[in-house]
């Protein structure tokens, strides 16, 4: 099995790179959220790999963090999920943003990934529940049910995690869900 690549990164065609490891060039798969942190082609990348063995195809997945990696192999576990699914879950979410999703219950935030109904998503929060690491899963800011419902809202509104998360922080934490959702709106309009 091949664990780490280390090498040239001699192309980038999204969502493939081509890496030179000592003369040999690896076709690698990589979520966006790792193609958009690769060097300039040219330098030195090294990058964690999954590698799947089909009947037709041998493919290899990279990630430039372990975190990620993990999240991968949790996602491939899921009947249903496939490693193409399972990346594009991981291009159009953050770890940490599936991880809340998963904690809080979101199947909304999953269904805005390209292939991924309201069944699968529903089928991920189940499967993931409890899997995803427990520090991820709530900033630390969602103390209450309240809190949650408001950054709920403030993300359905359009706001992405970390404006919400942020306005979160300004808020009194005895706050109910309809002030705290006026007070948030109040501080992300300044």
């Amino acid at each position: 099995m091949i664990g780490r690549l280390s090498g040239l990164l001699a192309e980038k065609n999204p969502p493939q790179l081509l890496v030179d490891v000592g003369g040999v060039g690896y076709e690698v798969d990589v979520p966006m959220s790792t193609f958009y942190n690769l060097p300039g082609l040219g330098e030195r990348v090294t990058l964690l790999t999954h590698f799947v063995v089909r009947e037709d195809a041998q493919v290899l997945f990279g990630f430039l963090t372990a975190e990620e990696r993990a999240t991968f192999r949790q996602l491939v576990k899921i009947s249903g999920v496939g490693p193409r699914t399972a990346l594009s879950i991981l291009s159009g979410l953050s770890v940490g943003e599936l991880a809340q999703a998963v904690s809080l219950q979101e199947s909304g935030r999953l269904i805005k990934v390209p292939g991924i109904g309201k069944k699968t998503a529903e089928r991920l929060l189940l499967e993931l529940k409890g899997k995803l690491g427990a520090d991820l899963a709530v900033p630390a800011s969602v103390a209450s049910d309240a809190q949650a419902d408001i950054l709920q809202a403030l993300v359905a509104l359009g706001y992405s995690d970390r404006e919400a998360a942020a306005a979160l922080k300004s808020l009194p934490a005895d706050v109910g869900v309809s002030d705290g959702i006026k007070l948030a709106l109040k501080a992300l309009a300044r």
